[in-house]
C-alpha cells in the first residue's frame, strides 16, 4: 500500500505543471536605440523607438550590415503588448522590411514602466 501511495505522489509530482519563478522585467537593461541583431551575423538594429499603441508596441528600425560599405535595411516591428508587473511587456514580435518583402519574428522582447523601456538581455 506504501509503495503505491509513493508512486501515486511521484506521478503527481512529475504531472504537476511546470511552476518557475517570474522573471523580473524591471533588472532588464534599459533599451538602447542601437544594439546587436538577436539574428547575429554582426548585424547591428539602429533606431529603435517603440511606440505603445492599440494593445501593440510599435517601431521602426534600420538593421545595418556590418562592412567599409554597409548596406542598410529599413523595417517596422509590432509586439503584441500584455499589462504585467504594474507594466507593459512587448513580445512575439513580427517584424517586415519596407522594401523587398522580407519578414520575420524576433525573440527580443520589451518592457516598459515608469516611462523607460527596458530590453530583454
Amino acid at each position: 500500500m506504501r509503495a503505491v501511495t509513493v508512486c501515486c505522489f511521484a506521478i503527481l509530482a512529475f504531472a504537476a505543471p511546470d511552476v518557475r519563478a517570474q522573471e523580473n522585467y524591471e533588472s532588464w537593461p534599459v533599451l538602447r536605440s542601437t544594439f546587436p541583431s538577436t539574428g547575429g551575423g554582426g548585424i547591428v538594429i539602429k533606431g529603435y523607438d517603440p511606440v505603445i499603441t492599440g494593445g501593440t508596441c510599435v517601431t521602426t528600425f534600420m538593421a545595418v550590415e556590418p562592412g567599409p560599405e554597409p548596406k542598410v535595411y529599413p523595417n517596422v516591428i509590432v509586439f503584441e503588448a500584455l499589462a504585467e508587473q504594474g507594466g507593459v511587456l512587448c513580445r512575439n514580435g513580427k517584424w517586415r522590411a519596407f522594401e523587398g518583402g522580407a519578414t520575420g519574428t524576433t525573440p527580443y522582447r520589451l518592457f516598459f514602466k515608469d516611462g523607460v523601456f527596458r530590453g530583454s538581455p
